[in-house]
């Protein structure tokens, strides 16, 4: 299971987690902390910490290094799997704040596959960092699957671990900038590529799949995948199969064989109540709305 946050915040509470999301390869838990000192703990995932209200003032220790931050909305602590935090010390409490863990396997597909270099020649730098544009883009993308489900939230969110996983190796990695630049070849998703990907999305439509699988399909890297196909269509992975998911529905709500709740299973939300949000935001009316207009019901 990924995180560490109940060993490690003993003087916080969890406001939110997406622990029962189905999201792979990335755990995301909204804390208020209070302040205090916090237990020295060796992470087995990494964790990316990002203050999103407020102000606060942290002291820690790890990995040899010792930090003094005076943190403010946006500000980041990164803390690599496999190093102790030897001390921690929050002075004033924390309202809201992210935590983002990600697995050691992505990263060494990612050190692999993306950058063609050996995983345990790379290591991640234990780091206090005052504003990063990517990884705040990253968070509000991930609080916004949180807070309202969309129809391929999922494979939204794979693809976000992928990329945050790229861009720690990039910006916070002994990785030098030569070896950065050996990015494996982009070759371009071809014809008959896009149309073992476009046919798989097809007939796997109702059920859960992820990037990782597309790229199988594809035979390319995640992130290597994610980047052409959107060259190719105009579209992320994630917003193509949502759009699809959402014309699948349509037809549906025009069925009356089919009831809404089951059409919001089909098209791969957690309940109703998701299901209506997303659609509202998609179409600007409910799916009872569509379904009567549509139907004259």
């Amino acid at each position: 299971m990924l995180g560490h946050s109940v060993d490690k915040y003993i003087t916080g509470t969890m406001i939110e987690t997406s622990n029962a999301s189905g999201w792979r390869n990335i755990l995301a838990e909204r804390w208020r902390h209070e302040a205090g000192e916090l237990p020295s703990l060796v992470p087995h995932d990494t964790e990316i910490a990002i203050l999103l209200h407020g102000r606060s003032i942290v002291d820690r220790r790890g990995g040899g290094m010792r930090q003094h931050t005076v943190a403010r909305r946006g500000t980041i602590w990164l803390c690599p799997a496999g190093i102790e935090e030897e001390f921690i010390s929050v002075t004033e409490r924390m309202d809201d704040c992210l935590h983002l863990f990600l697995p050691g396997q992505p990263f060494s597909s990612t050190i692999l596959q993306e950058f063609d270099l050996d995983p345990a020649a790379i290591e991640l730098r234990y780091e206090s960092i005052d504003q990063d544009p990517f990884i705040e883009f990253a968070a509000g993308q991930i609080l916004q699957e949180m807070s309202t489900e969309s129809a391929a939230g999922r494979l939204l969110v794979e693809t976000l671990a992928v990329a945050l996983s790229a861009h720690l190796v990039r910006s916070y990695s002994t990785a030098t900038p030569r070896q950065q630049g050996k990015r494996s070849g982009d070759s371009a998703l071809d014809t008959r590529r896009m149309r073992r990907v476009t046919d798989y999305i097809e007939f796997h439509l109702d059920n859960e799949f992820s990037v990782a699988d597309l790229a199988s399909v594809a035979c390319m890297s995640v992130a290597h995948f994610a980047r052409a196909f959107k060259q190719a269509t105009g579209k992320s992975p994630h917003a193509y199969v949502s759009d699809k998911r959402m014309a699948v529905a349509k037809q549906r709500l025009l069925d009356e064989n089919w009831n809404i709740a089951d059409v919001a299973i089909a098209a791969g939300f957690s309940s109703h109540a998701n299901f209506t949000r997303a659609f509202r935001n998609a179409t600007g009316v409910t799916p009872h709305a569509f379904r009567s207009e549509m139907c004259g019901q």
